[in-house]
């Protein structure tokens, strides 16, 4: 499968540049999507579930436009937006079968899908409870299954993981191990520890433009020697930050545990650890905003 994103660009107004010639080459495996708020990754991402049509550029999945060929892009495609209603009136089973319908998922072959996607996803119990009584997480493991029931080659999730406890969160990794094997798996998500245990590559996006892209090891080996540990009074840390980027902070009883990224030494006490990919998150983007 070739999967190609050539200078795709999205204008609200003269203004507003949602995405701004985005280059990218995807191929199967998980790439995982990273920005702050207003990076643009929800717009990326419903340009290529063909729900909202970019401004220039164009996006070709072996070889043919997706703008151009939706219908039968959409039949290869699986994708969960950010937010995502359900009808509150209907079981979840009556709701995947009425969505395999739409989807046009022959009957037999939608009916074993569906009671494989409720098994992985832990719903079969409650699968023929109306939907208005369940809870956040249930309602997103819906959605989930959604997306996979017609076994798509291109897989968007746009923050699947928010409302998953930690074990549905590690069912939910599992999956996306196994159905990444023959699929192209976009997932965008805050929760970056999500995306350093599965992500084969990662794509670091702000203010529209793609910041940095490659597996986690090279994003990692680019920051190593520039992260540092170091602790400093809660008094100082305003005039500490304006000086370093800070990634990570933890409460102390004499103070705050900083992570920092420096190419020497923020304080005379300082270690170096370990770079993470939230260090390589912050050290991206700060770069390219510069």
């Amino acid at each position: 499968m070739d999967f190609e994103i050539q200078a795709l660009t999205q204008c609200f107004d003269k203004n507003k540049i949602a995405v701004n010639e985005l280059n990218l080459q995807l191929k199967e495996g998980v790439t995982g999507l990273l920005g702050s708020n207003g990076a643009g990754k929800t717009s990326l991402m419903r340009m290529l579930a063909t729900i909202a049509s970019p401004s220039s550029g164009d996006v070709l999945f072996d070889g043919k436009s997706i703008f151009k060929k939706s219908n039968s892009y959409r039949a290869k495609l699986g994708y969960l937006p950010q937010y995502f209603g359900v009808y509150d009136n209907l079981s979840g089973s009556e709701f995947l079968h009425y969505l395999s319908a739409i989807k046009g998922i022959d009957r037999n072959t939608a009916g074993a899908e569906i009671e494989k996607w409720l098994s992985r996803l832990n719903l079969t119990d409650v699968a023929n409870l109306a939907m208005s009584s369940y809870s956040g997480g249930m309602r997103q493991r819906i959605g989930i299954a959604q997306a996979l029931l017609n076994s798509p080659q291109i897989v968007i999730f746009d923050e699947p993981t928010v409302g998953l406890d930690p074990d549905e969160r590690a069912r939910f990794r599992d999956i996306l191990v196994d159905i990444s094997q023959n699929s192209i798996v976009i997932l965008s998500t805050h929760i970056v520890s999500d995306l350093e245990s599965i992500a084969d590559r990662v794509a670091i996006m702000q203010a529209g433009r793609l910041a940095a892209f490659g597996d986690t090891s090279s994003l990692l080996a680019n920051i190593e020697g520039k992260v540092w540990r170091c602790q400093v009074c809660l008094s100082d840390i305003s005039m500490f930050k304006t000086k370093f980027n800070v990634t990570h902070s933890i409460r102390k009883n004499d103070g705050l545990q900083l992570r920092v990224l420096s190419d020497t030494p923020p304080t005379g006490t300082a270690e170096l650890v370990a770079p993470s990919l939230e260090d390589a998150f912050a050290f991206y983007a700060s770069t390219s905003s510069h």
